[in-house]
């Protein structure tokens, strides 16, 4: 995921930390999608610790996962995507992939809570955690701060995990250099890159690994 408010977390401990060091302080987010209501819980260490922040929020409403499905949710957090992808996706499987312990048990409690068994969450780096799995959706909202050099790596490794029709999905903002990663995935898929969604200054891409005869050029 991408940012979180500077008083979340100390200045020596960031989401992407194995181990956060901030004090666990929970609490409880609910928000709607499709016609229902879904409940979380949050806490601090772990991105957007106390409310579903606006990219995370237009990728969501953005998604399309069908009912049968394979997703990949990298840099799951506390299981905003994932959650949402699994209630989409009642015949197909979700992986929820961070490197952030403490995220990935909120996760797993979030699944729980939310009664989805259609979905696991696994402890690791990016796609480290999914060796050699494809997938029909890889949606995420990278943790931005680990620099350009690793989110270039994650965009070049992501055809090589997805079917051969199989789509990413990536939020991000002007000031996290979104305008490259879109550049940098017209090189790298084969496919077509698409704005599909602008809101509160972010924008979401969907790149396909094979054209679409639908795709719009934006």
């Amino acid at each position: 995921m991408t940012e979180e408010p500077d008083d979340a977390l100390s200045s020596a401990d960031h989401y992407y930390s194995a181990h956060p060091r901030s004090a666990s302080d929970r609490g409880r987010l609910r928000f709607l999608y499709r016609g229902e209501i879904l409940s979380f819980t949050v806490d601090r260490g772990v991105f957007a610790a106390r409310e579903l922040d606006p990219g995370t929020d237009l990728l969501i409403q953005s998604l399309e996962v069908g009912r049968s499905d394979r997703v990949l949710d990298l840099g799951c957090g506390w299981g905003a995507v994932g959650v949402a992808a699994a209630k989409a996706a009642p015949d197909g499987r979700v992986v929820m992939v961070d490197v952030n312990r403490r995220a990935a048990r909120l996760a797993r409690e979030n699944l729980a809570q939310n009664r989805l068994t259609n979905a696991e969450v696994r402890v690791g780096s990016m796609f480290e955690a999914v060796p050699g799995e494809r997938f029909d959706v890889i949606a995420t909202n990278p943790p931005y701060r680990i620099g350009r050099p690793q989110i270039l790596a994650l965009l070049r490794q992501a055809p090589n995990a997805l079917t051969e029709t199989g789509r990413l999905w990536i939020v991000g903002k002007r000031s996290q250099g979104i305008l490259h990663y879109q550049r940098t995935l017209a090189e790298e898929f084969p496919g077509t890159v698409e704005v599909v969604a602008r809101g509160s200054g972010y924008r979401v891409l969907r790149a396909s690994r094979t054209p679409r005869p639908d795709a719009r050029a934006r």
